[in-house]
């Protein structure tokens, strides 16, 4: 055979399948269309924060005085912070070429499909095709932007998040449908450079996978920046009318509609995996609602061929299939792979605040049939975040009353995406959360919430 390994696509489950089969001595190739690291690297995940960050620079600026530092107002400029968001991408995704090529994994630049008898099929740019046999197949082929039929994106006036990232101007007004984790980024990103936005989301609440708690804070927080948040509201139809979009919001508790004038729709109401013309019916390989269907080390029924990332269902996360693409690379080099635990999966969106989960939200433990006990503990009596200047949010801890165990972590606040590792550490260690708050925390620091939050579970916060 040409490869022990062949994978198709590139992003945080192809590259890093890629790269983990070399170094377990398996002579690898992956197979890429467009850019290396996927879209993570080049249109989701590392750009898309690139902007966020010019925003909280713009924002920081504008709020100078709050901190004793006399500025002149700052202007947004849309063209520099779409440069800057594109070469760190960029960058990011040189980063990814040179690891690869660190661990000798061949890249061959084309659209893959896979073939029976251990075969891969890939049309280079100019039309050349080429085949490939591999003794694993890895197919790691991502998703795209869902289209929905009532906002057809044409890529000017209704968009997706690949326009979302590259406009060219910075439009007065948006409407933005759906928020989840894309949705509400760009919501609050456009909204803090002094775009009108209207937030529109489908179900009773913003950012829908999130524990009740944690959006009605983040619906304050954007209410509070002068966004408008419409829950409970569904996209009926957009009209454009030169460069006027008409967008008619359906209200469906109340059963009313109401027309938003805007510049710019954007569409962020989910993805939908990359399974056109990939060869899977030819091969055999089973495919239920969208999904690829595997078995816990990612083997389809078709023996030889595998599948990680979006492609196969679980959470649509780049961590997540980055462990997936461990976990199967090991288990089928015949070593001994830990199955990923998909009870123990963070969840981070990067607003101002931030959000981080892990775990139950508090309805869903209930909904288990767990008896609970809730601690919170508000950043508005953090030392750390008055500080700063920012105490939005707070820490939400639900716990098992009979085991101590913790059954699901809530933040909302400044960092905190960069603090829930800790509980999915503990967690997946089995600590529980009086052990967790028995630690010595530093003060003063964000990270100390936890501890106050479990205390304040047993009644025995000192500052909360």
């Amino acid at each position: 055979m040409n490869y022990d390994v062949i994978v198709i696509g590139s992003g945080p489950g192809g590259y890093v399948a890629a790269v983990k089969a070399a170094q377990l001595g398996m002579k690898t190739a992956v197979v890429e269309r467009e850019n290396l690291g996927g879209i993570c690297l080049n249109w989701g995940c590392i750009p898309t924060k690139a902007l966020l960050k010019s925003a909280q620079v713009y924002n920081y600026i504008n709020h100078a005085s709050n901190y004793g530092v006399a500025a002149q107002p700052a202007e947004a400029d849309m063209g520099a912070m779409v440069q800057r968001s594109r070469g760190v991408a960029e960058t990011m995704s040189k980063g990814v070429q040179f690891l690869l090529k660190k661990n000798g994994v061949e890249v061959i630049m084309g659209t893959g499909r896979v073939k029976p008898d251990h075969k891969v099929e890939v049309t280079a740019a100019d039309g050349t095709v080429a085949e490939y046999e591999a003794k694993h197949i890895i197919v790691a082929t991502g998703a795209r932007s869902r289209v929905m039929p009532s906002m057809p994106q044409d890529g000017k006036h209704i968009i997706g998040y690949r326009e979302a990232m590259t406009l060219p101007f910075k439009p007065k007004s948006m409407v933005v449908c759906g928020s989840g984790a894309i949705g509400s980024e760009f919501a609050f990103f456009y909204q803090s450079i002094g775009v009108q936005v209207t937030l529109v989301e489908f179900m009773p609440q913003i950012l829908p996978n999130e524990d009740e708690d944690t959006a009605s804070q983040m619906s304050r927080s954007f209410r509070k920046m002068g966004m408008k948040v419409m829950a409970s509201a569904s996209v009926e139809k957009v009209d454009v009318e030169g460069d006027v979009c008409h967008v008619t919001i359906k209200d469906l508790k109340r059963n009313t509609e109401t027309v938003v004038d805007c510049d710019v729709v954007l569409s962020a109401v989910g993805v939908v995996t990359n399974l056109e013309n990939l060869g899977l019916e030819e091969t055999g390989i089973a495919v239920e609602r969208g999904k690829i269907l595997v078995n816990d080390w990612y083997e389809t029924n078709v023996p030889g061929y595998y599948a990680i990332g979006d492609v196969v269902h679980g959470p649509a996360l780049a961590h997540v299939a980055s462990a997936e693409a461990i976990c199967c690379v090991e288990h089928l080099a015949g070593h001994e792979a830990k199955k990923v635990n998909y009870t123990n999966i963070p969840g981070c969106t990067y607003t101002t605040p931030e959000v981080a989960s892990v775990g139950l939200t508090e309805k869903k433990a209930v909904e288990a049939g767990k008896e609970v006990l809730v601690g919170k503990f508000f950043f508005k009596a953090s030392g750390k975040a008055t500080a700063g200047g920012n105490t939005d949010g707070f820490i939400k801890m639900v716990i098992d009353k009979e085991t101590d165990q913790i059954l699901g972590c809530h933040m909302c606040g400044d960092n905190v995406t960069e603090m829930i590792s800790s509980i999915v550490v503990a967690r997946e260690n089995g600590l529980t959360a009086k052990q967790v708050a028995g630690s010595v925390h530093p003060h003063p620091t964000m990270s100390e919430a936890v501890m106050e939050a479990i205390e304040a579970a047993y009644g025995c916060a000192i500052h909360g």
